[in-house]
Formats: C-alpha cells, structure tokens, sequence
C-alpha cells in the first residue's frame, strides 16, 4: 500500500499555472504507475494523466494535452502534475493515485490508493 499526500493547489487565474506535487510514502511507489485525477463539483471522477513506472511514457486526457505535463521523481517518492494555460473548467478537485500496473492506465478501477485531494480553483 502507498500513502499519498498532495500539495500545491490554490487560486489562479485563468491563463496561470500551478505545479501539483504527490509525497509517497512505501517501498512500491517506483515499481508502479502513477496518475492524476480530478473532481469538478457535481460530477464524477475523470482520468487528467498517468506516467509509467520509469516514467519514460504518459497518457494525458484529451482535455488537458499540450497544457499539462505529469513527471515523477523516483529517488525522491514524488509525483507532479505541472499545469499551464488553466481553464476556469480546469477548476476541481485533484487527486494522486497508485496503480496497480507499471504502464500509464486511464482506468480508474487500475488504481488502488489514492490521496485525500488538493483543491484548484480557476477564476475567469
């Protein structure tokens, strides 16, 4: 089992960036995939991006490619999710999560831990 911790949201302008970070904690977080989902309010959970186990391949919702980068840092236990150009439909809950495969899944069901969420808040 990993424990995960997100930082880094806020309130941002439309057209700024934030920089999300996740804190791993176990032995298994450099042996599995890694993702990032969100949570608008009054909607369900949508897959934003996913990184391998070495992080040498990504998968990016179709929403967010070209504005968001996922990277992890192995040595260090730390996923991130660098986002620009932030819509105000970028506005959610954000959420870090452990796979249970070493590929860059979008299946929600492909990932059992999962953090308590950061809030980002996109203004217009």
């Amino acid at each position: 089992q990993v424990q995960l911790i997100e930082s880094g949201g806020g309130l941002v302008q439309a057209g700024g960036s934030l920089r999300l970070s996740c804190a791993a904690s176990g032995r298994t977080f450099s042996s599995v995939a890694m993702g990032w989902f969100r949570q608008a309010p009054g909607k369900g959970r949508e897959f934003v991006a996913s990184i391998s186990w070495t992080g040498g391949a990504t998968n990016y919702a179709d929403a967010v490619k070209g504005r968001f980068t996922i990277s992890r840092d192995n040595p260090k236990n730390t996923l991130f999710l660098q986002m620009n150009r932030l819509k105000p439909q970028d506005t959610a809950i954000y959420y870090c999560a452990a796979a249970t495969k070493t590929y860059e899944t979008s299946r929600t069901a492909d990932f059992s831990s999962w953090g308590r969420g950061t809030q980002v808040t996109v203004s217009s």
